[in-house]
């Protein structure tokens, strides 16, 4: 079962930690966790702020036709809108402009480049491979996500959670096969 440690919402210095699983099948399903980047780059919502941006509804109605039951939420930072295309869970991630951020979804181990697992495996043996997620970073926004408590600087990138007897950690893996250690889990 599939369960995803989600951490970090990052709000004016403070960190809090936030879960979620479910899946439409009933097993767990990875949730991704966001984010925030308190550079002078970060527009956030106003403090108190509780409504949804009609921006960020108009632009991802564009950015994902035909997509329904979508969930929407204010994570502090962002517009978050979750939902399912292709039978993948999706969040999409929108500024205080209504400009897309960037999204995350649901990925499979088997979706790596095949040179990225061969190291994995090689690797962090020891570890216990967890759920995974695919990032995609919309270069035309100078915003950026955390995850993990992480600022996130590539274009695109999967993000691979290990378990281990005495810590979990997450690695990063890159299209042209390179991975390295992202960061060290909490609980």
């Amino acid at each position: 079962m599939k369960k995803l440690a989600i951490i970090t919402v990052t709000f004016f210095f403070a960190m809090s930690a936030i879960q979620a699983s479910a899946r439409k099948d009933g097993k767990s399903m990875n949730k991704d966790l966001n984010k925030v980047n308190l550079t002078e780059k970060t527009v956030m919502h106003k403090p108190g702020g509780s409504n949804i941006n009609e921006m960020s509804e108009e632009t991802f109605m564009n950015d994902f036709p035909n997509v329904h039951h979508v969930q929407w939420k204010i994570n502090g930072i962002f517009d978050e809108a979750r939902f399912i295309k292709n039978g993948k869970n999706m969040t999409a991630y929108y500024n205080d402009d209504g400009d897309l951020v960037g999204t995350t979804k649901e990925a499979e181990f088997s979706d790596l480049p095949s040179r990225c697992r061969k190291t994995i495996n090689k690797e962090y043996k020891k570890y216990k491979i967890g759920p995974v997620i695919y990032f995609k970073d919309n270069q035309d926004n100078i915003n950026d996500l955390i995850l993990y408590g992480v600022q996130i600087h590539s274009p695109e990138s999967w993000l691979v959670e290990l378990k281990g007897r005495s810590e979990n950690i997450v690695v990063q893996a890159f299209r042209d096969g390179q991975v390295s250690y992202y960061t060290r889990m909490t609980s």
